[in-house]
């Protein structure tokens, strides 16, 4: 391999271990910057480890940081979708899902930021809506590998401290990453790993996650706040543009 791809590789491999630190919705950069050298999938399969091993390292760096309310009630509902979505893969064109998730993280966004203000009150977790997004993230999650949008349209609100909020991403996620693990191994993802290679990229990865929780912690909450916010926005936008492209394509074939 080549130094510049190696060096992509590098930089993906590190986003994600940002992500998984605390900056969440970064790692949704880390396919496209691969996919300039190799098609998505690919590059989706090539990180799949090192998603795992961020997780496992983000669990740890957070394991005295969530909202065990949130997990116990999220969880759950995220495996659910992650079953669901199983169910509608072959059904759905993932691309049009594509699009309802970044839809969804866009109005969030738009509403956040102009309607109830970013220094409006708090809304409290319940029950019902915590079902439903939370069945809606591991259904994206699985489906598109973004479950982001609706994950943080139910979090966000609730204005969580950010080490809580970073936490109980990172949480949740691991837990449903780790769902899809058989899935994944069903339809070959792992089979042509390269591990030499994924041994290295997890060093990035985990110096990522290590970064990631320093700059949580670093930052203030109304200040991480902004940057979660807007790092959804342009995820959510990333997110349109690439479904539309992709739907396209599908209705010209």
């Amino acid at each position: 391999m080549i130094e510049i791809p190696l060096a992509l590789i590098g930089l993906a491999a590190f986003m994600v271990g940002l992500s998984k630190g605390g900056l969440v919705s970064i790692s949704s950069l880390a396919v496209p910057v691969l996919a300039i050298w190799m098609d998505p999938i690919t590059a989706a399969a090539l990180l799949l480890p090192i998603y795992l091993i961020s997780d496992a390292v983000g669990v740890w760096l957070y394991r005295r940081d969530y909202s065990a309310w949130n997990l116990k009630l999220l969880i759950p509902a995220g495996l659910a979708g992650v079953v669901i979505g199983t169910l509608l893969e072959p059904l759905v064109p993932s691309s049009a899902f594509t699009i309802a998730v970044g839809l969804i993280g866009l109005a969030y966004c738009l509403r956040a930021w102009f309607i109830t203000g970013r220094d409006g009150p708090a809304r409290p977790a319940d029950v019902p809506r915590g079902i439903f997004w939370g069945i809606m993230t591991g259904i994206a999650s699985f489906i598109s590998h973004s479950g982001g949008p609706p994950w943080q349209t139910y979090v966000l609100p609730q204005k969580l401290p950010k080490l809580v909020f970073a936490g109980t991403t990172t949480i949740a996620f691991a837990a449903i990453n780790l769902a899809k693990v058989p899935a994944y191994l069903s339809l070959g993802a792992l089979s042509h790993v390269d591990w030499q290679l994924t041994g290295l990229l997890a060093v990035a990865g985990i110096l990522g996650t290590i970064c990631g929780r320093w700059a949580a912690r670093a930052v203030s909450d109304r200040h991480y706040l902004n940057l979660i916010q807007g790092l959804l926005f342009v995820l959510s936008l990333r997110l349109i543009w690439q479904g539309g492209r992709d739907l396209i394509a599908l209705i010209g074939a």
